[in-house]
């Protein structure tokens, strides 16, 4: 069995704010209003690719903010949401699999209270402060940097990771990460080889414990990136070149350390 698994915003779909030429499709629809897209080449090599390998979409978005995606291409058997913390098969929440992942962050449930507190008084804060089903936390704020440090010095990193990805912020256990997530799906399903592609810093632990990773040229300098990672130059929407890529250079010759 092959797992490809992949992130979704900015990685397989755009959202209306980005540009990626006329050639595309809606994908999800909010408060009847379209606000992602896919490609149309990238939907072709998705709806071919589905034929050969398990395609296991792993995001961050909530279970409900992943229900509102339809890419066109039929159901995927296995998903991944809430950062890897809940997995959908056939559409269902693996309970077992959610207790699993309660109990990995459960020594971290005073640390996400006191992050949580922390915002609440967060002059910079934007949005209501979202606990994602015991999981991590997230907000927005108008100047998620000064919010970021103002948790760094206040929160025990040792626990959690504080980031901020645009103006969204998170608080999120160091053990909830979508490497952790992929490793344990290929453990349930026996996956013999894993590709793994997505395009920021959620992505990079998925992206290392991948046996072949894939990430756009703009993660290159981050420090947490693996060696081994092939990197897209760019020169297309990144998520045409790297199912092209994947097309090309692992599907047809089976060589997956390129």
């Amino acid at each position: 069995m092959i797992l490809f698994h992949t992130d979704l915003d900015n990685t397989l779909i755009y959202s209306y704010k980005h540009d990626i030429g006329i050639a595309k499709q809606c994908v999800e629809l909010y408060k009847e209003r379209e606000i992602s897209y896919i490609t149309d080449v990238t939907y072709t090599i998705l709806k071919e690719m589905k034929e050969y390998v398990t395609i296991v979409p792993t995001t961050t978005r909530t279970v409900g903010q992943y229900n509102r995606i339809d890419l066109g291409v039929g159901a995927f058997r296995y998903a991944l949401a809430c950062n890897g913390g809940v997995l959908l098969a056939d559409g269902k929440e693996d309970m077992d699999w959610y207790a699993g992942s309660l109990a990995m962050v459960s020594e971290n449930k005073d640390t996400l209270a006191y992050g949580e507190e922390l915002l609440k008084k967060d002059p910079n804060r934007c949005m209501e402060i979202r606990n994602i089903q015991g999981l991590f936390t997230f907000t927005k704020s108008e100047k998620p940097l000064d919010s970021v440090n103002m948790l760094k010095q206040a929160v025990n990193t040792d626990q959690v990771d504080i980031f901020h990805n645009g103006i969204k912020v998170y608080i999120v256990p160091k053990k909830l990460t979508k490497g952790a997530a992929l490793l344990r799906l290929k453990k349930r399903l026996k996956a013999e080889t894993i590709i793994a592609a997505g395009d920021s810093e959620f992505d990079i632990s998925m992206i290392n414990s991948a046996d072949f990773g894939l990430a756009p040229l703009a993660l290159k300098g981050n420090k947490g990136i693996g060696k081994d990672v092939k990197f897209m130059q760019g020169k297309k929407v990144f998520s045409e070149e790297l199912l092209d890529y994947i097309k090309a250079n692992i599907l047809k010759t089976g060589n997956f350390y390129l």
